[in-house]
């Protein structure tokens, strides 16, 4: 088995927010960006030092806030390939136990996000409450959505009842209101595009904000210059787009921490306008463990 990263702690404001790997998948730019050609993806990959097939990071992030292990999405467990699945060992590694998680916010109900939800037919969370908004479950988890969606999205909507149905089953998932707190320092912020209920969550605490932003972007090299491509996996590119270009616009203009899924781990940085995109600047590597 290869070396996983395993985790990253940084403080923002009183919290503590962990990056947690769960490894890392090969995706094919040239047959998943959209809105885009091969010549711009080369030339952006190249920029970048890289080609077109890109290695994403699947991350999840774990705060601690209000006396409460609160897990941002699960990971894709088996679902992807043995690159994947290694979420329950990085958090082993900060002596974290999956019973321990009081709750999971999940952005959206892909299976990268969700798949770590189930080990076979066994809960990994099971003292756990999973978060979801309601347009998210409506569209993946009811008989009448599935039936009239299209062929390609069946894989999708049967992974979904196998990795989250268990615990809708078991009344373990709960529904929010958008921009009311969940936990303390904790928002979800509507933001359809990517699916019909993908969500960001904000954490606020002294002045400073992370913003949790699920799928907004799978391709660093490609979308951070050019935010108006987009992907195959979006159930509404165009949506996804403007929600991308807004959420980059804010975030640089603001100064403010963003925390993405598939951006190359701990995923965690901050965005500087350059003309008409944004360059990424990770987060500086502290070894005390709680640095910025």
């Amino acid at each position: 088995m290869l070396d996983q990263p395993g985790y990253y702690r940084m403080k923002v404001g009183d919290y503590e927010v962990t990056a947690l790997s769960d490894g890392t998948v090969p995706i094919q730019l040239h047959e998943l960006l959209t809105n885009t050609d091969h010549a711009t993806i080369d030339r952006l990959s190249a920029l970048n030092f890289q080609t077109a097939v890109e290695e994403a990071s699947v991350n999840a992030y774990l705060v601690k806030t209000g006396g409460k292990l609160v897990l941002i999405d699960a990971g894709a467990a088996e679902l992807y390939g043995p690159t994947l699945g290694h979420l329950p060992e990085s958090l082993q590694k900060i002596g974290v136990s999956p019973e321990q998680i009081d709750a999971v916010l999940i952005t959206h109900i892909h299976t990268d996000h969700t798949g770590g939800l189930m080990q076979g037919n066994k809960m990994v969370f099971p003292n756990a409450t999973i978060y979801i908004s309601k347009p998210e479950t409506d569209f993946w988890l009811t008989a009448e959505s599935r039936a009239k969606a299209p062929e390609k999205l069946q894989r999708w909507f049967q992974e979904a009842a196998d990795k989250v149905g268990p615990y809708l089953a078991a009344g373990k998932v709960k529904h929010f209101d958008y921009g009311k707190e969940l936990f303390p320092g904790i928002t979800p912020i509507a933001t359809p595009g990517h699916t019909p209920g993908h969500t960001f969550y904000a954490l606020e605490s002294k002045g400073q904000r992370m913003l949790f932003v699920g799928d907004i972007i799978h391709a660093a090299a490609v979308q951070f210059p050019q935010p108006a491509v987009t992907i195959v996996f979006d159930i509404d590119s165009k949506a996804a787009a403007a929600q991308r270009i807004k959420a980059f616009k804010e975030a640089a203009a603001k100064g403010y921490w963003l925390a993405a899924d598939h951006v190359s781990f701990p995923g965690i940085g901050h965005l500087r306008a350059q003309g008409n995109g944004y360059i990424w600047i990770p987060v500086k590597y502290s070894t005390s463990g709680l640095g910025q």
